[in-house]
């Protein structure tokens, strides 16, 4: 039970961090959709969602692998640290020269119809530079959450937020109010400045950053100029799978507003982009959780692999993980009509616009809890160094997503990215449990999992289906659902606190 709360801890630390810094980024959201039409929304979400996919190649499979080596070469650490970080470094220069030299030909390739901005190709190179600088700070924050540094982490993520969130307020706001009260400054910022202009936002994301990287220089200069060829091979065979894993989740998690722009008619794509783009914000709260869950549970399963009782931990773990997704989803679907605020539009037309997508919300939901459960599955394979699992399961998730979006989309549009995301979300965790049992068995509670991922589903139903998003009915709901969870577990939660 210690190693229980010692994980709790520090996804504690994760996840409060995490909460802050989403929620606050998060906050941007209603700035944007005030600010920009549907179509405008849907630019900002298509490149954020290329962004999301080059992400997981530059990374190239290193962080997963940075800790599993560490549970290998334990008297060598160092050379682990060296080793997948100029990897990464080095995945990084080879991209930012090859996109270097294809800028407006990729600019052309994505855009479409009535979408022709002239500065599609400033953004690619806003992002290349953004896409670098996160891609060199993926290893140092690694080897912060592999030394318990739970912490500074913490400080560095928050503030790249806020200069991030700052510098966002500050061109959007700030330099129009200085313009139209014409301050001091005023006629500098006439000259450049540009009243609604998407690029800032990413301006905004690039000196962020430049800034974390700034913030991790303490762990660069840990590095040393070694470079092991025979050990950068054995990370490659462990990590190319779980580089396609992570590039076949990330499929599964952002191709579809890609799809969207690109299968549907010319004058509707980019707003059924935006409005279902917009609707997904409201799912990052479980999202968030989610994530810090991963980044507490990735190091500390990899540490606590050779204790003798891990696999019984491990299944305790993902009882208390589906009791807290399951909690998140049903209080998020109660309470739908007040978080549908934060996607409100700047008149009554564009408001009506973005809300006519909130019946996605519960569907998305429910597949992050899916896939939540499938990440916390997935560490059988990493620790049997199995990893070519992890390539067939995700492969699989995004062949589906691909093959039924491209089928379905010209029909449905974005509700049948919804269901199509939870299915291939389910679908891969179903997979990983059966794969997982016969080849590392840890002894999961089925039952008792399913029987509240299933009364989950039935109180989200009955709260927005039948009483159609009644605020004060779905909390009840949410209230009692609550109240009889925490009986049916006091055993358990009174080990954990120390009641006797």
């Amino acid at each position: 039970m210690s190693a229980i709360k010692n994980f709790a801890g520090q996804t504690a630390i994760y996840g409060l961090s995490t909460v802050i810094t989403r929620f606050l980024n998060f906050f941007l959201t209603p700035v944007y959709v005030g600010l920009y039409s549907p179509k405008v929304y849907g630019i900002f979400s298509v490149m954020y969602s290329w962004a999301s996919m080059l992400n997981a190649l530059l990374a190239f499979g290193m962080e997963t692998t940075y800790f599993r080596y560490l549970n290998k070469y334990e008297n060598d650490k160092q050379k682990v640290y060296n080793n997948t970080f100029f990897t990464v470094t080095l995945m990084a220069l080879i991209f930012l020269l090859f996109t270097f030299l294809f800028v407006d030909d990729i600019a052309a390739w994505i855009q479409k119809g009535d979408v022709n901005d002239p500065d599609y190709a400033r953004y690619i190179k806003y992002f290349m530079y953004i896409l670098v600088a996160d891609a060199l700070a993926v290893i140092p924050f690694a080897k912060l959450r592999a030394d318990g540094r739970p912490l500074r982490y913490s400080f560095i993520k928050f503030v790249n937020i806020l200069t991030f969130i700052g510098l966002n307020l500050l061109f959007i706001f700030v330099f129009p109010l200085i313009i139209k009260e014409g301050w001091y400054g005023a006629e500098y910022i006439m000259g450049w400045y540009r009243e609604g202009w998407v690029g800032y936002v990413f301006i905004s994301n690039l000196i962020a950053s430049l800034i974390t990287l700034l913030l991790l220089v303490p762990e660069l200069l840990k590095l040393t100029f070694t470079y092991d060829i025979a050990l950068v091979k054995e990370m490659f065979v462990y990590s190319l799978p779980v580089l396609i894993a992570n590039i076949s989740f990330i499929i599964n998690e952002n191709i579809d507003k890609i799809f969207l722009g690109q299968l549907l008619p010319p004058n509707i794509s980019v707003q059924e982009v935006g409005i279902y783009a917009a609707c997904c914000k409201i799912a990052i709260f479980l999202s968030i959780f989610i994530n810090a869950f991963r980044l507490g549970a990735e190091p500390f399963f990899f540490s606590h692999a050779k204790n003798k009782n891990a696999t019984e931990t491990y299944a305790r773990i993902m009882n208390y993980f589906v009791i807290a997704v399951s909690l998140i989803f049903v209080l998020l679907v109660a309470n739908i009509e007040l978080l549908k605020y934060f996607i409100k539009g700047k008149d009554a037309v564009e408001q009506a616009l973005y809300w006519s997508g909130l019946r996605i919300v519960p569907i998305l939901l429910f597949g992050y809890v899916s896939l939540g459960i499938y990440i916390n599955l997935s560490i059988w394979y990493k620790l049997s160094d199995q990893t070519r699992y992890g390539l067939y399961i995700s492969g699989i998730g995004a062949i589906l997503t691909i093959v039924l979006n491209i089928i379905f989309i010209p029909m449905y549009g974005y509700m049948a990215s919804a269901w199509i995301s939870l299915t291939a979300y389910t679908v891969m965790m179903v997979l990983s449990y059966f794969w997982g049992q016969k080849n590392y068995p840890i002894p999961y509670n089925l039952k008792k999992n399913i029987i509240y991922l299933l009364a989950s589903v039935c109180i989200v139903f009955i709260a927005f289906v039948v009483f159609e998003r009644n605020l004060l009915i779905g909390n009840a709901l949410f209230i009692i659902f609550t109240g009889t969870i925490f009986f049916v577990e006091r055993k358990e939660l009174k080990a954990i606190f120390g009641i006797k």
